[in-house]
């Protein structure tokens, strides 16, 4: 019901039954322990120009009772937080310029930057999300970010003991590709959102949920190879990586590369430059798009750059690449959330953590 009423909005104990198929004394039921809990509330007589009869009472999440803690370690030299409502209303916002450290004396930066984020809520605190780079496990350990130098670091854990609230935390392109299926519902239950950062992430929902992986590692397209030692082509020869090895993808589409790009640095042919990065993330795409047949693929790159010879050009590799049943559906777009993705699919985590809602 809560995931119904986050959906759809407020509406009455009788529209409720309706919707969710549960009998009106079930839900009466319901609504009566979701009332004593805060978690919804009461707003007044729904409006029904023109009928005859009693208004009915409508029912909505509260926005009055509880609040949500979100933050986002991207590092990318700020931290950003907010406090939301249940429904994913931004109440407070924080931008804190700050570089993270690497290893464990992260920790104590995280943990003062998240206490006064939490302060800053109005009331009760459901939980605080958190979205990083890295491979993460469901239990909120960080077993390797190699761009933040962390490894194997319990980040849930630690701030849970130290803020007395659950703590979810989650890679960041995955946390974002819940945001866009969570508050901009997709044409289908199966989206991939591409996050272009310090480096490059992937998430991918399908029918509704999303994919980890077996060790937790779906969606790591940044550490593909796509330049070799030998590849010749306006990207050059194959640039070092965090990772430890050279030619990944994030060498040639994370923020700092797209920057270079379009200040010139890397030659005065810009838009074809974009076009052979678009090539190379389509090639990364094309069998991912004819494994699960997905039917949007959104990117979020860094503002202020003129992306879409990249689009285009991943666009047609694409489908270049796949059977016209894989691709027949298929739109390569930006995301509609943007930068704010990994903040507000922090936000997601809590929801969906606590309360069920995605």
């Amino acid at each position: 019901m809560l995931q119904h009423l986050f959906q759809s909005g407020p509406e009455s104990r009788a529209e409720l039954a309706r919707s969710t198929g549960l009998t009106r004394v079930t839900i009466s039921a319901l609504i009566e322990d979701l009332l004593a809990e805060g978690l919804v509330s009461e707003l007044g007589r729904e409006n029904r120009p023109g009928k005859v009869g009693k208004r009915a009472t409508l029912v909505g999440l509260s926005e009055d009772n509880w609040q949500i803690a979100a933050a986002t370690l991207t590092n990318d030299g700020i931290m950003s937080g907010a406090i939301m409502s249940l429904t994913g209303t931004l109440l407070h916002r924080v931008d804190e310029p700050r570089v993270l450290p690497g290893g464990p004396q992260a920790v104590p930066v995280v943990t003062d930057f998240c206490r006064k984020l939490v302060a800053l809520a109005d009331t009760h605190v459901l939980g605080l999300g958190i979205s990083s780079p890295g491979i993460i496990s469901p239990d909120g350990v960080i077993e390797q970010a190699p761009n933040l130098g962390w490894f194997d670091l319990p980040l849930a854990s630690l701030l849970q003991e130290e803020l007395d609230i659950p703590v979810r935390v989650a890679n960041d392109a995955n946390a974002a590709a819940l945001a866009e299926f969570t508050f901009h519902r997709p044409r289908t239950d199966t989206l991939l959102r591409i996050t272009i950062g310090v480096g490059v992430g992937a998430g991918v929902v399908d029918a509704g949920a999303l994919i980890h992986g077996t060790d937790n590692a779906a969606g790591e397209i940044g550490h593909v190879t796509v330049i070799d030692e030998d590849s010749h082509g306006p990207l050059g020869p194959p640039r070092p990586c965090a990772c430890g090895r050279s030619g990944c993808l994030e060498t040639v589409l994370s923020q700092s590369a797209l920057r270079c790009v379009a200040a010139g640095e890397w030659g005065d042919d810009v838009v074809g430059i974009m076009n052979a990065i678009g090539v190379q993330l389509g090639t990364v795409l094309a069998p991912v798009t004819a494994t699960l047949n997905v039917a949007d693929i959104i990117i979020a790159g860094p503002e202020g750059i003129d992306l879409s010879p990249l689009l285009q050009a991943t666009d047609q590799t694409i489908r270049k690449r796949t059977l016209p049943r894989s691709h027949r559906n298929l739109r390569v777009h930006l995301s509609s959330i943007g930068v704010d993705g990994a903040l507000r699919g922090a936000a997601v985590l809590v929801l969906s953590g606590q309360l069920g809602i995605s």
